[in-house]
């Protein structure tokens, strides 16, 4: 089967397309002949050397498609169900074989590209919004990067919830796409610091969360846009890692909070998984939450949709298509 491996960490052309045997599914496994993979920056992390992968490497953690065979012991799932996942390495790839404890059954009205564009980047929205912060009504959150593909489903998810949402983006087009999801304002960074702007929207107060995915060039502005007692979420870093920190400057900007989740931790169990991606699912049957997909590649030009997602233009999800 086709595959996109790196053998070396590095730029987006160190992605090599080749053929590899087609897994076969152990006890408790299943193949799944893949639809759409969902291109992520924990991808561009992996591939980068930031996040430490074994070597010769299949990337991507989410996708979507048909079961294509049965390993031994699994008893709940047939041939030709529609599934979908995440967190489970090489989904760059035809086919891959993931256990069936990690697989959720993709609703009849979602479609498998759709239900690839919220395993990972939806259901970090859910926790986001539902477990880390639990948002509620009379509560007002910073949303960075809010046009992108995590942040326009964590805007959603937040107006759901009751919340008062302030994001942030690069320019009108994608101000007008944070708009669209929700947002009650919309700052754009590159024409305004978004630290002052924050406080005056806010009337000094500052807001209670600031769920921030990008890290390095925003981090110093998010700890500044908070209230006392508020929570820095930061759960990406897509312009870089974030300095080393002394927890004492958490102390001198009014007793604020840090944290650092990952996905894996809030789907740590089967209810939990089932309960996120249920939740999902029935808002997109419902029509309340819109899942923009921006861009589809094929699984052969992993290498441009990584290029793509590193110029921080995307609007919405970028997929890898492998069987075009």
């Amino acid at each position: 089967m086709l595959a996109m491996q790196i053998q070396a960490p590095g730029g987006p052309d160190v992605f090599q397309a080749g053929e590899v045997p087609l897994p076969e599914p152990g006890a408790g496994e299943v193949r799944v002949k893949i639809a759409a993979v969902g291109v992520n920056f924990i991808d561009v992390y992996g591939r980068s050397g930031q996040y430490k992968v074994a070597l010769p490497a299949t990337l991507g953690q989410e996708a979507a498609g048909t079961v294509d065979a049965l390993g031994p012991g699994v008893s709940d799932l047939a041939v030709g169900d529609r599934v979908a996942y995440a967190g489970v390495l090489g989904a760059y790839a035809a086919y891959s074989v993931v256990p069936a404890a990690r697989l959720v059954r993709v609703p009849a009205g979602v479609e498998l590209q759709q239900a690839a564009a919220v395993m990972l980047q939806g259901m970090t929205a859910h926790y986001l919004s539902h477990s880390t912060y639990p948002l509620g009504p009379g509560d007002t959150a910073l949303v960075h990067a809010a046009a992108g593909g995590a942040g326009r489903l964590l805007v959603q998810l937040a107006k759901a919830r009751g919340a008062r949402v302030i994001g942030t983006a690069g320019n009108a087009e994608k101000a007008a796409l944070a708009e669209s999801a929700g947002a009650d304002a919309v700052i754009r960074y590159t024409e305004t610091a978004f630290a002052p702007e924050v406080r005056r929207l806010t009337n000094g107060r500052g807001v209670d969360v600031v769920y921030d995915s990008v890290g390095k060039d925003t981090f110093a502005g998010s700890l500044d846009s908070l209230r006392p007692r508020g929570m820095l979420v930061l759960y990406g870093q897509s312009s870089g890692a974030v300095p080393p920190l002394d927890p004492q400057v958490l102390n001198a900007k009014g007793s604020l909070f840090l944290t650092r989740p990952t996905l894996v931790h809030y789907i740590a169990t089967r209810e939990e998984l089932l309960g996120r991606a249920d939740d999902l699912f029935a808002a997109m049957q419902a029509g309340t939450l819109d899942v923009r997909i921006d861009q589809t590649f094929p699984l052969t030009a992993a290498a441009a949709a990584h290029r793509y997602l590193e110029a921080r233009q995307t609007k919405g999800k970028v997929l890898l298509l492998p069987h075009g």
